[in-house]
């Protein structure tokens, strides 16, 4: 094999590669897309929570409070796992 052969395998392997990533890249945004708009309820959820927390009882505030911290921290651990992945 001469130099020029050479290099067209090894162009084509890494054009091979360069669309592999491409497609993997592309099927991953779209998860990542996927999981986000399955988080966005949860996020308005979270918000109303927040909203209304004020506006009961002590013992239905602190149930509020305790039920918004519980969603906070789910929607926290989420979109850490999301931001972790587009890194």
């Amino acid at each position: 094999m001469d130099l020029k052969d050479d290099l067209k395998k090894l162009g084509d392997k890494v054009r091979q590669y360069r669309d592999e990533v491409r497609v993997q890249l592309h099927l991953a945004r779209e998860e990542l897309k996927d999981e986000w708009e399955d988080l966005e309820p949860k996020w308005q959820q979270f918000r109303h929570k927040l909203d209304g927390i004020g506006q009961e009882t002590d013992e239905a505030r602190q149930n509020a409070v305790d039920a918004a911290r519980k969603l906070g921290e789910e929607l926290k651990n989420s979109y850490s796992r999301l931001r972790d992945r587009l890194k």
